[in-house]
């Protein structure tokens, strides 16, 4: 413990670091409560180094929490708006664009089923499709194959 003491400059930025990789891996920036006191340890520990702060447990402490109150007031907003935007596109899996030829009539109000990758996919279209049409899959949900002529 006496070495903490004595290298408080290295101890924070240890300190920070670890805060830091705590709230990015462990917790996916979820909280930013550590992030702002990891930020203002790393920069405390800067400010130690320098000498532009008395190398004192008290100093380090008070630029610690001063620092952590100061980022938060800055960065809350603008980290808050970067969590909200989600992209909202679906992602293109490998079965949409799968191509077959139907083996019974398929419509809005008939709803076959297609047996593909060991699996009994309800097929749903727009359009009233005849047997015998090649059609290919623009989107799959949960046991659904929704069909269009291809």
């Amino acid at each position: 413990m006496d070495w903490a003491f004595n290298n408080l400059a290295e101890s924070l930025l240890i300190l920070g670091i670890l805060l830091l990789v705590i709230e990015v891996a462990v917790l996916g920036f979820s909280t930013f409560v550590l992030f702002f006191v990891g930020c203002a340890a790393v920069v405390t520990a800067g400010l130690l180094y320098v000498g532009i702060i008395p190398d004192t447990l008290l100093a380090a402490m008070f630029s610690t929490g001063l620092l952590t109150a100061l980022s938060a007031v800055l960065l809350w907003k603008p980290l808050k708006n970067m969590q909200t935007k989600v992209d909202t596109t679906k992602a293109k899996g490998d079965l949409v664009g799968h191509r077959f030829v139907l083996a019974e009539d398929v419509a809005p109000e008939l709803t076959p089923e297609y047996r593909y990758s060991g699996i009994d996919w309800k097929l749903k279209a727009s359009e009233h499709l005849v047997s015998g049409t090649q059609v290919e899959v623009i989107q799959a949900d949960v046991g659904v194959f929704y069909i269009k002529a291809a």
